[in-house]
């Protein structure tokens, strides 16, 4: 080996082990940097030794083990211990090391667990006593394994910078006496909260670097998201971990489709969502769902990656459920009333109810001292201008932002919108002056006719010109001079659409304006034009969402064509698709019953899946189920709110009595711990001997995908859906008809069981 692959190797290690190492030292020696120290000659020892002997079979343990013997060498020499620690080090003398044990279990040895020392690392390393640069330096020095020069890249600072922070760092602790230990009690929470800001700061200035000429930093963003991990192995019952976890991975999904082909940013409404990692999303859900399962009250993390699974969620832009985000954003800011957390809900208003209603509040912001060199102020205050058409106001407020920013492709991007909103204003002023010119013209015209008839004239031409502006919106353009945004803010205005179908005509229309340009005359806008925007949108879109969209458009080239404003058919370009019949492909018969016989389910899970297939029911249905409710010898349970029963058989009969044993009431099915106090369920979904809620339909599909992966082609596991669509296909295939399907599953109609079994037309009858 070279000493160039050995200094690969020794890196390679440390990334991995340097926070478990570190943290036994900690608790050895009782210094954070003694401990490095005595770390940092163990990496020496190995790059002077693994170039000639090779790499031993676990490198971790044997830095591990040479790190321990410079501590007991240490602590030998300083002889400033008490009798327990000179106990420490004779014991951890004498016993033998073959250098090729697991870390783990050399720090086991060292009388506790190596998650324990690395959590309590944590808690140290972003102690309140440090200043926010200090503790995030250290904790990606000590947890993160990053050299100086490393950290200094990330950070676009210098090196020597980073070295004296975190020497400073270290004498700050030592000077301060900070206790190698997880705090607990009230002062758990606080110091907690200071460890997530820390790991999410990082990840914030890889996601969006505050300096520099790139956008993103992902070096920054895989490290927090390795933080956040390790953090959450180690916290399993804390909520805020976990949500601070799904905030990172359903962010870090979109990193991709953030930049364009230049480097350029993309906002998120007009991202590629199929460059969207979909394995990201799912693990930022789950952890989402460790964090529900966590209870407790919401907190910021929690709250922010709800937010962020909306828009995960939404298979389009158009689809993203903006009302919902703003009363996300109005929880957020009651739990964390920052001035950021009131830009942010301005933002999502401006999206669910208007740029208005947006702007109202940002106005509000416009004095808040900690917004003062915030750049993303001015940069929101500019969009929602411009959407309000009020051009030279955006120009002042995108340059004033582009001048904030340190980010040379932010700037770039803030600038070219500034001057795009110079050009707006410029058009239309050169509309109002041909206003004027042609106003003063008629004018004189009506004059110079007589007075009497002229007057008469002049009348009629005003109510003639009125009704048009009127049709034509504020802008009060001839015909030829109609607007693509004017026509579709004109028809979406109309007194008798409804709420859901204005929402979806907005989907189809803001698409096309966003596209082609709000001010592009409409007599402009060709079939054409609009195939290319609708194949570019939503080409890849199942039937019915490009059908859904096409409807939309024809409606509004209809009322349209009907005023003169569109020249041709705008959807004739775009034929209707066919919309299949989803069809899900049942569960082989042998694997389920090789389910039902598996030893690691637990007793819970085995009921409910044996209920919900010998049933048929719906989920929602099993769920609801009370012990009240059953009758056990009878094999069977009312559904009260659906007025059915449920039958099952000797299956589900065989697991119920052992499942509800020693219990009279409550739920069934019951979740797996209490809930928090800010959660608290009705009295009806609660145990009264034992206290747990009644179990989510969400916890019991998440169970049941996660022990049906194998089962999948896919990996994501079975839906509960599919388990009871299985059941009908295979009592289908044993020759039941469509009324004892009816009968059994509580299908209201037979013709949704056509799928199952064959249905007679009227001509296939016998009377």
């Amino acid at each position: 080996m070279t000493s160039l692959d050995a200094h690969r190797v020794v890196d390679a290690v440390w990334k991995m082990e340097s926070a478990r190492i570190v943290a036994g030292l900690v608790r050895m020696v009782g210094d954070v940097g003694l401990a490095e120290e005595l770390a940092q000659d163990a990496v020496l020892a190995a790059l002077e030794q693994w170039p000639e002997a090779g790499v031993p079979g676990n490198p971790g343990a044997w830095l591990m083990a040479v790190a321990k013997r410079r501590a007991v060498d240490h602590l030998r020499r300083e002889e400033r211990r008490d009798r327990g620690q000179e106990q420490l080090a004779h014991d951890l003398a004498t016993r033998p090391d073959d250098g090729e044990r697991d870390v783990d279990d050399v720090v086991n040895a060292l009388d506790g667990e190596v998650g324990d020392d690395v959590l309590r690392l944590m808690f140290v390393s972003c102690h309140p006593v440090l200043s926010t640069e200090a503790r995030v330096a250290l904790t990606l020095r000590l947890i993160g394994g990053l050299r100086t020069d490393e950290i200094a890249r990330a950070f676009l600072i210098s090196e020597s910078a980073v070295a004296q922070r975190i020497v400073r760092a270290k004498r700050a602790l030592a000077d301060a006496h900070v206790p190698f230990e997880v705090p607990s009690g009230p002062e758990r929470a606080a110091r907690l909260s200071s460890v997530l800001e820390v790991i999410y700061l990082v990840f914030n200035e890889g996601y969006a670097a505050t300096a520099g000429d790139e956008l993103m930093r992902p070096s920054l963003c895989l490290e927090a998201l390795r933080l956040g991990r390790v953090l959450a192995e180690l916290t399993p019952d804390e909520a805020e971990v976990h949500g601070l976890v799904a905030l990172m991975e359903l962010q870090q999904s979109r990193s991709a489709a953030r930049t364009g082909p230049s480097g350029e940013p993309v906002v998120l409404h007009e991202q590629n969502r199929g460059r969207w990692d979909p394995l990201l999303i799912r693990r930022g859900f789950a952890a989402l769902l460790r964090a529900r399962q966590a209870g407790g009250p919401l907190g910021p993390y929690v709250l922010q990656a709800a937010i962020a699974a909306c828009h995960a969620g939404a298979a389009t832009p158009e689809e993203t459920d903006w009302p919902q985000i703003a009363a996300l954003y109005e929880a957020l800011v009651r739990v964390l009333p920052t001035p950021v957390a009131q830009l942010n809900r301005a933002v999502a208003l401006a999206m669910a109810y208007g740029p208005r209603a947006g702007l109202t509040l940002v106005d509000t912001l416009t004095g808040e001292p900690a917004l003062k060199g915030y750049h993303l102020l001015p940069a929101v205050r500019g969009d929602l201008l411009a959407r309000l058409h009020r051009h030279d106001e955006a120009r002042t407020e995108f340059e004033r932002a582009a001048s904030l920013t340190r980010n040379s492709a932010e700037r770039a991007v803030l600038l070219r919108r500034a001057a795009t909103c110079a050009e707006e204003a410029g058009k239309a002023g050169e509309t109002g002056n041909a206003r004027k010119t042609g106003k003063a013209a008629a004018t004189g015209k009506t004059r110079e006719a007589g007075e009497t008839e002229g007057k008469a004239k002049e009348t009629g031409e005003a109510a003639e010109a009125g009704g048009k502006a009127a049709e034509a919106g504020d802008a009060g353009l001839a015909d030829a001079h109609v607007t693509l945004g004017g026509a579709a803010g004109l028809f979406l205005a109309r007194p008798d659409l409804s709420a859901d179908t204005m929402r979806s005509y907005r989907q189809t229309l803001t698409r096309l304006c966003r596209h082609l340009g709000e001010k592009a005359p409409l007599r402009d806008v060709t079939s054409h034009r609009v195939a290319e925007v609708f194949a570019a949108a939503w080409g890849t879109a199942a039937g019915a969402t490009w059908n859904r969209h096409r409807a939309a458009l024809r409606s509004f080239a209809t009322w349209a064509a009907e005023r003169g404003w569109a020249a041709t058919d705008l959807a004739a370009s775009l034929d209707r698709r066919p919309e299949p019949r989803a069809r899900t492909r049942p569960i082989d018969r042998s694997r389920l019953e090789s389910l039902w016989k598996r030893p690691d389910i637990p007793l819970r899970e085995r009921t409910l899946w044996l209920l919900l297939y010998e049933s048929a029911a719906p989920a929602e249905w099993a769920l609801s189920l009370n012990v009240e409710d059953l009758d056990l010898p009878g094999m069977r349970g009312e559904v009260k709110a659906r007025g059915h029963w449920l039958r099952w058989q000797s299956g589900t009969a065989a697991l119920l009595p052992l499942l509800v044993e020693g219990r009279r009431r409550g739920p069934l099915f019951l979740a797996d711990r209490r809930p928090g106090p800010g959660r608290m369920p009705a009295a009806a979904d609660l145990c009264p001997d034992t206290g747990r809620g009644r179990l989510s339909y969400e916890r019991a599909e998440y169970l049941f995908k996660r022990a049906t992966a194998d089962l999948d082609p896919e990996g994501g596991g079975c839906t509960l859906h599919r388990l009871r669509h299985s059941r009908l296909a295979h009592l289908g295939e044993d020759g039941w008809s469509a009324p004892m399907l009816m009968s059994l599953s509580g299908h209201g109609s037979v013709r949704t069981l056509h799928g199952f079994v064959r249905i007679p037309r009227p001509a296939d009858t016998v009377a």
